[in-house]
């Protein structure tokens, strides 16, 4: 106690005082909406050497890219996405540099490479959303569709990531849907059309891909309310206009179509007006609904790594249930999950009836959750009733689908 006396007792009266020793920084905290920007380096050096590329650079403000990328011009889509990402709410980002657009770049930087493990994107637990907006530059349609595809794959496989892809310049309606049409997966969503940004000699504006833009909304909208939120009707930054105009009836002819439509609307801004992911399964129509799920897996295995070699007794499997619980009932209160009370809402199974003798003996826990995701009120409706009183509105309501 003298010892701590003689240290801070100068520091009794109310002023600023220097402490030379430093703490250990604290752990990052759990974030969504951290995307990894796939593209190819301006002025590409003429080795592929993989210690040129592929290694994520990971990027906080948009200077940061001109601090340490370098000149934003020859860096065409990419460029224009991170600008986009930071300009509509994003906190951090990472981008890795590919020496080609080919299936051999993207499979490597997806699974590492010799003596570069570390690499691999696949590995990498800091990232839950995956954008390519050079994929577009592609000429052969069906080789750039092939490319979305194995981007959407990626994401599918790791289980924790969700991709956002962006059509190609020029496309009509139809083009469109048979870019959905051609692409599978339920880790992933199509955004259409192009936006109009600023140049970066700022003496014009250019056409380019949106994802960039639609990935800071991502992370703008899961900071402000939630995952559980649909990144949709949401006003996109930084751009001048639209390559098209979507009207009433081209929505009409998309939204069942699953493509999320990019559009203007006087007074209001120009909005994202879809939220529609790639699956043609009925429970996985909604992007929030399945990034709802995505992260979830990554919180419970964020939260698995603690328990790993704990005895697989009663105990554990009631910390597990505890745990979990906790975190879905926090969800609950937050709105991500619909009704009138958690029991209602989700359930957590961890016990002798999921872990069977064979399943212990095989060193694993099995523990079994079911979630009841909220679904956006994609369409408003009311309903007009005439009667001897007159006519009389009843509503809003969800539409039935």
């Amino acid at each position: 106690m003298q010892q701590w006396d003689e240290k801070y007792a100068k520091c009794f009266a109310p002023g600023v005082y220097l402490e030379p020793d430093f703490r250990l920084p604290r752990t990052p905290p759990f974030m969504t909406g951290v995307p990894v920007f796939l593209g190819l380096r301006g002025k590409a050096p003429a080795t592929k050497d993989p210690r040129r590329f592929y290694e994520p650079m990971m990027l906080s403000l948009w200077s940061h890219f001109l601090a340490h990328i370098g000149d934003p011009e020859s860096h065409g889509y990419l460029a224009h996405a991170v600008r986009g990402f930071f300009a509509n709410g994003g906190r951090r980002c990472y981008v890795v540099f590919l020496p080609e657009l080919s299936i051999e770049a993207l499979e490597t930087a997806f699974n590492g490479v010799a003596d570069h493990a570390d690499y691999a994107l696949s590995a990498m637990n800091t990232v839950d959303l995956v954008c390519v907006p050079e994929l577009v530059k592609v000429e052969d349609r069906k080789v750039a569709m092939q490319l979305q595809q194995m981007v959407v794959d990626h994401c599918e496989s790791t289980g924790d990531r969700f991709a956002i892809l962006d059509s190609r310049l020029g496309d009509s309606n139809q083009d469109v849907w048979e870019q959905w049409s051609e692409i599978d997966g339920k880790n992933g969503a199509i955004y259409y059309p192009w936006v109009r940004v600023r140049s970066f000699d700022g003496r014009s504006t250019v056409l380019a891909p949106p994802s960039g833009h639609i990935a800071g909304i991502y992370a703008r909208t899961d900071r402000l309310v939630g995952v559980h939120k649909a990144p949709a009707n949401e006003v996109i930054e930084g751009i001048w206009g639209l390559e098209r105009e979507i009207t009433q009836k081209d929505q009409a002819d998309l939204n069942p179509k699953r493509i999320n439509c990019l559009r203007a609307f006087p007074g209001r801004g120009i909005r994202v007006y879809g939220a529609r992911t790639l699956s043609g399964h009925d429970a996985w129509t909604y992007v929030n609904v399945r990034r709802l799920f995505l992260t979830a897996v990554r919180r419970i295995e964020t939260q698995a790594q603690q328990v790993a070699f704990e005895p697989n007794v009663t105990s554990l499997w009631a910390r597990i249930e505890r745990e979990l619980k906790s975190y879905f009932t926090e969800l609950f209160r937050q709105g991500a999950l619909k009704g009138r009370t958690p029991e209602e809402a989700f359930y957590v199974k961890c016990n002798a009836e999921t872990n069977s003798a064979a399943v212990r003996e095989n060193g694993e826990i099995v523990t079994e959750i079911g979630l009841a995701p909220g679904v956006p009120l994609e369409f408003v409706v009311v309903r007009l009733i005439q009667g001897r009183g007159g006519v009389s509105l009843v509503g809003p309501m969800a539409a039935q689908q």
